[in-house]
């Protein structure tokens, strides 16, 4: 080591010991590295370690799972924004809840001036951690993203090595080869993003042909059956029972090989699309952790996989990420690292925000005032099995105040508000006896396996769980309230966000009643 490292490394002790939050943390000169990685779209029920009868190969991501902990809990918390993924990546970055981000043109004012410096890599670089990032261009948070000392960056969705998600995994190999030549022994942060599975979701050749799937472009008929296409899910529906957001939602209609079919052969389609975009993510990722051991780098390395928001793909009877069930808003988290007792598994009841306090305490660093997420280190260590008791959700990127959720123990809540009140719906689901939160239109015989919210038997519990969202979009600092909440305590800056002419235009094109605004399914 050179007389400049040893310098470095003796400032670097003393920014980060005081920041030791555990006697058993490394010392600075052995902090950890730390892999995170992020996929575009993705259900946690695409695994098997989630969903046992899912098709996906994914062999890389499925060790790290037996090698470390699964989150049964992990969560996005929402968007005010089309995009669901823009707020979801701006809360991996800031640690910051969603109503509190920035470029949140609702509340413009809701985030320090200079957050910047106290997000993901600006805190990391003063550790005296090497940063480096390639994800997709956009739907994130440039400044934050900027302030990594190497970035990468390119929406790279295509079916090629050259246009597809191997583009990205070349550039953390790059980075790890230049890394080895330097003979550099700081640790290490890397942002291993990919602009997959996201739609077109154009696979290989070679993985298309192994789901089954084409990369369809007629809108005038279904894809091509085939017996290797994945299973329709097991909470299908051929439409959602009623307008879940807003009219001509780019996801739920506009989507290459979709657009606004929900027949059985195009969703299965859709899905075997969708798994060999994901089998292709799974091999990228093999081939750094293989470069990670041969560098002698992976055991003292903190690996997290994870997405920016789940998926629908059929499920029912939608197509995107714009909705507050469990498959769209629950995203796979893994965990692998020093201390992580491998095969574990907890429920964490986290959020996308929690992802950088956790990653500070792993490394002894001190936590900014900046943070709003807990970090989940508890749980990874086998310590505590939870971080929160109440969970909250929103998605209003379409017509306000759009859909809350309120999850606690084995219950959840869902209320619509959509459609300028043309649409008031509420869903009250028992997770353990409902996990797929089967609707009346899923057609079960038990009478458990449904949406309880009109039977009496719990009007007690709905009562409960409207009181406990309401409490939290209060605590959050939502500047909506639904149409049975107080409408004086609606803010006023959510008030004036509204667009008529835009939404007027669209809401010509709709008649509102049930059955003309889902529309027949498709043949």
């Amino acid at each position: 080591m050179t007389i400049a490292n040893l310098l470095s490394t003796a400032c670097l002790l003393a920014i980060v010991l005081p920041g030791i939050l555990s006697p058993g943390l490394l010392a600075a000169a052995e902090r950890p590295n730390i892999l995170f990685i992020i996929a575009d779209d993705q259900s946690p029920f695409d695994f098997k370690f989630y969903n046992p009868e899912s098709t996906l190969d994914a062999p890389t991501i499925e060790k790290l799972a037996a090698e470390g902990m699964v989150l049964d809990g992990a969560y996005q918390m929402g968007s005010w924004s089309g995009a669901v993924c823009t707020p979801s990546r701006h809360m991996v970055m800031s640690g910051r809840s969603v109503w509190h981000l920035p470029n949140n043109r609702i509340l413009p004012d809701a985030a320090p001036a200079d957050l910047v410096k106290n997000t993901m890599a600006a805190i990391f670089n003063r550790a005296g951690y090497d940063t480096m990032r390639t994800c997709k261009e956009g739907n994130s948070y440039a400044a934050a993203n900027a302030e990594f000392t190497v970035v990468q960056d390119a929406t790279k969705r295509g079916g090629t090595a050259e246009t597809g998600s191997a583009w990205h995994s070349d550039r953390v190999m790059e980075y790890l080869e230049a890394r080895e030549v330097a003979k550099d022994e700081a640790p290490f942060l890397i942002y291993f993003g990919f602009s997959h599975p996201h739609d077109t979701r154009d696979g290989t050749p070679e993985l298309l042909a192994k789901y089954g799937a084409t990369n369809h472009n007629d809108k005038a008929t279904p894809p091509e059956a085939h017996p290797n296409q994945p299973p329709l899910p097991v909470n299908y529906l051929p439409e959602h029972p009623f307008p879940h957001g807003h009219p001509g939602l780019r996801d739920e209609v506009a989507v290459s090989g979709v657009w606004e079919r929900r027949d059985e052969r195009t969703i299965r389609n859709e899905i075997g699309r969708q798994f060999a975009c994901s089998e292709s993510i799974d091999r990228q990722i093999a081939r750094v952790l293989a470069k990670l051991e041969a560098m002698d780098e992976l055991d003292n390395t903190y690996i997290i996989y994870t997405a920016d928001h789940g998926m629908a793909i059929g499920r029912h009877g939608l197509q995107g990420k714009q909705n507050l069930y469990e498959h769209t808003w629950r995203v796979p988290f893994v965990v692998k690292g020093p201390g992580i007792e491998a095969g574990s598994r907890a429920q964490g009841n986290t959020y996308l925000m929690d992802v950088l306090p956790t990653l500070c305490d792993l490394a002894g660093i001190d936590a900014p005032d900046t943070f709003e997420g807990i970090s989940f280190r508890p749980v990874l260590e086998g310590r505590i099995d939870t971080v929160r008791d109440v969970l909250y959700g929103v998605y209003c990127g379409g017509t306000k105040p759009g859909m809350r959720c309120v999850k606690k123990g084995d219950w959840k809540l869902v209320q619509f508000d959509v459609m300028d009140g043309a649409v008031r719906e509420t869903q009250l689901f028992n997770l353990v006896e409902n996990p797929h939160e089967f609707l009346p239109e899923h057609g079960k015989d038990d009478p458990k396996l449904t949406d309880l919210a009109e039977n009496p038997d719990y009007a007690d519990k709905l009562a409960e769980m409207q009181a406990l969202l309401l409490s939290e979009m209060r605590r959050l600092d939502d500047p909506y309230r639904l149409w049975c909440q107080p409408q004086e305590e609606a803010m006023p800056a959510a008030k004036a966000d509204k667009k008529p002419k835009r939404k007027n235009k669209e809401m010509e094109k709709v008649a509102f009643s049930r059955q003309s605004l889902v529309g027949d399914p498709a043949p």
